[in-house]
C-alpha cells in the first residue's frame, strides 16, 4: 500500500453534497479571522473522513456473517425484530454496533441473500447507544433471506446527531456479503438479528470493521464466544 493510500481514502458520492460547503465556509472564515479558518479546516477534513468509503477484504466463505458497520459492539441480547419486517414475535439474538461521528458510516450487507422487505419508520433521535433507541428512534429495517431460506434482519437506527438514513436497495434486490446498501448521517447504530440457534462470535466492546469483522457463523457448529476485557 502506498503512503498516500493510508491517509487518502475514496469518498462516497454523498460526501460531495457536504465537503465543498465545508471548504467554502473555511475559506470565508480564513478571510474573516485566521484562527477561525483553521477550525473550519479541521471540520472540513473531518467531513471528508466521515464520508470515506474504503475498500474492504470481505470473507467469501459461505455462512460467514460480517459486521454491517464500523464501530463498537454495544449490545448483545435477545430482542424481538421490528414488527414491520414480519419475522414473527419470537425474540432473537441481537448484536448492535454503535458508530461514533468518527467512524466510516457506509453500511454493508451482513450476508449474501435476497432482500424480502424494506421498512422505514420515523421516530426520535435518542442516543443510539441506548437500548430503547431500537424501539423509539427513526429506523430503516431490512429482511434478508439467505440461500437456505432462513432470514436475518439488519436495522439502521438514527442517533442523537444523525438526521437522515439512506438505503439504496428495494425488496427483491440480491446482495452479496459486504455489499454496500446504505449510509447514515452523522453518528448512529446498526442492529443485526441472528436466526434462531445461531450464536454470536463477538464480545461487548469489540471494535468492528464493516464487511470484514465476523459476527457469526451460520450453518456451522460454532459455540458462543467467550471473552475477557484485557
Amino acid at each position: 500500500m502506498k503512503m498516500t493510500e493510508t491517509f487518502l481514502k475514496p469518498m462516497h458520492p454523498e460526501g460531495w453534497k457536504f465537503v465543498p460547503v465545508f471548504a467554502a465556509v473555511t475559506l470565508l472564515l480564513f478571510w474573516l479571522w485566521q484562527p477561525l479558518g483553521w477550525i473550519g479546516l479541521g471540520l472540513t477534513v473531518w467531513c471528508y473522513y466521515f464520508f470515506r468509503d474504503p475498500r474492504r477484504a470481505v470473507p467469501e466463505n459461505r455462512g460467514v456473517l460480517v459486521s454491517p458497520a464500523d464501530g463498537v459492539v454495544s449490545l448483545i441480547e435477545r430482542a424481538v425484530p421490528p414488527e414491520e419486517l414480519g419475522l414473527g414475535p419470537e425474540a432473537l439474538v441481537r448484536v448492535s454496533v454503535f458508530m461514533s461521528v468518527f467512524n466510516c458510516h457506509v453500511n454493508r450487507a451482513p450476508i449474501a441473500g435476497r432482500v424480502t422487505a424494506v421498512a422505514y419508520r420515523p421516530g426520535k433521535f435518542l442516543n443510539a447507544s441506548l437500548d430503547k433507541a431500537s424501539v423509539d428512534n427513526e429506523r430503516n429495517a431490512l429482511a434478508i433471506e439467505m440461500e437456505d431460506g432462513r432470514k436475518i434482519a439488519v436495522v439502521q437506527i438514527a442517533g442523537l446527531v444523525a438526521r437522515r438514513i439512506l438505503c439504496w436497495v428495494q425488496p427483491g434486490t440480491s446482495l452479496r456479503t459486504g455489499e454496500r446498501f446504505g449510509l447514515i448521517r452523522f453518528g448512529s447504530r446498526l442492529d443485526v438479528y441472528l436466526p434462531e440457534g445461531v450464536q454470536p462470535q463477538v464480545a461487548l466492546g469489540q471494535t468492528m470493521v464493516a464487511g470484514e469483522s465476523v459476527i457469526a457463523l451460520i450453518g456451522q457448529d460454532a459455540p458462543a464466544r467467550a471473552a475477557r476485557i484485557d
